[in-house]
C-alpha cells in the first residue's frame, strides 16, 4: 500500500494503490478531503478502541492481582439473591436452606473399567431393578424399582459384558451414574459408552449431503452422483436469548433432523472444515450487530452433533476446505437454480466433497 503523486499535463494526480485496486484523485483538495480526512478519522477510532480495550486489560490484571478468583457452586445469580430478596433473618434462613439444597441436588459419579459393575460407588442388580449406593460416611442405600424406559436393554448389555470381563480378569467398559434430587422425585441416569453403527456409509455414488451452517439456519442441498443439485433446503432456527444449554439441546435436535435426512436419502454428509476460533477474536471492533451473530455462531457445537449423531446413525461426515464456497456459489448457482446464497454454498460443498472441481470462472474473477 502507498502513495504517489504523478506530474501530468494537465495537473497534477494524487493515486493510492492498494493489492489490486488503485484510487486516483485529481486534486490535493479531493485527495485531502475524500481520502485523508477519512483514514485519519477512523484511525482516531481504532487508536480510542484499542486504548480503551488496554485499560480493560489493565483492570482485569490489577484485580486478578488484589483477588483470588473463586468457584461457586449453586450459581452465582441464585447467590446473589441474598442481598436482594432477604428482609429479615428468616427469609435468609429461607434462602441459606434452599441455597444449601441447590448445590447439593445432583450428583455425577464416573465409571471405572475395573469396577465389577463399571463403578465403585453405584451396583445395579438387572434382575431385582434396584440400584445399590454407598454413601460417603459408608452407609449402604438401596433404590427399589430402577427401571430405564430407553436403554434399559443396552445398561444390561453393559452391565453383563462388565461382569463377563471381570471374571476373565480384563478390562471392561465403565458406567456411570447420576442422581437428580427435584424434591418430589428423583432423576437416576446411567451412562454408558455407545458402540459405533457396525455399518457406516462411506459411499458418494448416490451423490452427497452438502451442508452449510450458519448462525440462526442450516442450509443443505441433495446432490446426486453425477454432481447435479436435486433439491435444497434450509433448518432453522433461533439463538436469541437462549442459555448455554438451552443452545445445546436445540443444535442436537437440528443435528438429529439433518443426519435423519441423510439416512432418508442414504448419503453421506459433507460440511465444511471451518475453525472460528480466530475470526471470532479477529474481528473484535466490528458493529454490535456482528459481533452478536459472530458469538451466538457455535460452529464446533453444531459440528460435534452432526458427528455425534451421524456416528450413532451409520452416516459417514467429510470434511472441506471451506475457502470461497460462498463467492462460487453466488456467482455460479444462486441465479440459475434459484436458490438462497446459502443453500449455493451448500451446493459447492457438496460438489468439492465428491471431489468435484469448484472455482470462480476466469469471466467473473474481476468481480
Amino acid at each position: 500500500m502507498g502513495y504517489r503523486v504523478h506530474q501530468t499535463a494537465s495537473g497534477t494526480v494524487y493515486a493510492h494503490h492498494r493489492k489490486n485496486e488503485t484510487h486516483i484523485w485529481f486534486s490535493l483538495y479531493l485527495f485531502e478531503h475524500r481520502h485523508l480526512d477519512k483514514e485519519i478519522k477512523r484511525l482516531k477510532a481504532r487508536i480510542g478502541q484499542l486504548r480503551h480495550h488496554l485499560f480493560r486489560q489493565e483492570q482485569k490484571k490489577e484485580k486478578l492481582r488484589r483477588d483470588i478468583p473463586s468457584a461457586l457452586f449453586g450459581s452465582r445469580s441464585f447467590f446473589r439473591k441474598q442481598y436482594t430478596m432477604c428482609k429479615d433473618q428468616k427469609s435468609h434462613a429461607a434462602w441459606r436452606h434452599a441455597f444449601r439444597y441447590k448445590r447439593n441436588a445432583k450428583m455425577t459419579i464416573s465409571g471405572r473399567k475395573d469396577a465389577k459393575y463399571g463403578n465403585f460407588v453405584f451396583q445395579y442388580d438387572a434382575q431385582s431393578k434396584t440400584l445399590h449406593m454407598k454413601s460417603i460416611n459408608g452407609q449402604a442405600l438401596v433404590l427399589p424399582y430402577v427401571y430405564f424406559p430407553y436403554g434399559q436393554d443396552r445398561v444390561q448389555e453393559s452391565i453383563a459384558a462388565q461382569l463377563s470381563c471381570q471374571n476373565k480378569k480384563k478390562y471392561g467398559q465403565s458406567m456411570g451414574w447420576s442422581i437428580e434430587d427435584h424434591d418430589t422425585y428423583y432423576i437416576i441416569k446411567c451412562i454408558v459408552e455407545e458402540p459405533e453403527h457396525p455399518h457406516i456409509n462411506y459411499s458418494k455414488a448416490d451423490g452427497v449431503i452438502g451442508v452449510d451452517v450458519n448462525y440462526n439456519h442450516i442450509a443443505f442441498s441433495n446432490v446426486n452422483g453425477q454432481g447435479q443439485l436435486l433439491s435444497s433446503s434450509c433448518l432453522y432456527f433461533s439463538l436469541e436469548g437462549k442459555r448455554s444449554g438451552q443452545i445445546t439441546k436445540l443444535l442436537e435436535a437440528e443435528a438429529i433432523r439433518l443426519v435423519d435426512i441423510a439416512v432418508q436419502r442414504n448419503k453421506p454428509i459433507v460440511l465444511e472444515a471451518l475453525d472460528t476460533t480466530f475470526s471470532k477474536s479477529a474481528g473484535r471492533y466490528r458493529n454490535r450487530k456482528q459481533n452478536r451473530r459472530m458469538s451466538m455462531f457455535a460452529h464446533k457445537k453444531m459440528q460435534d452433533s452432526i458427528h455425534s449423531r451421524a456416528a450413532k446413525m451409520g452416516v459417514a461426515v467429510f470434511e472441506v476446505n471451506p475457502a470461497f464456497t460462498s463467492q462460487i456459489g453466488k456467482m455460479k448457482y444462486m441465479k440459475q437454480t434459484h436458490i438462497s446464497i446459502h443453500q449455493a454454498a451448500s451446493y459447492v460443498i457438496g460438489r468439492r466433497g465428491m471431489n468435484l472441481k469448484e472455482q470462480v470462472p476466469k469471466v467473473l474473477r474481476a468481480y
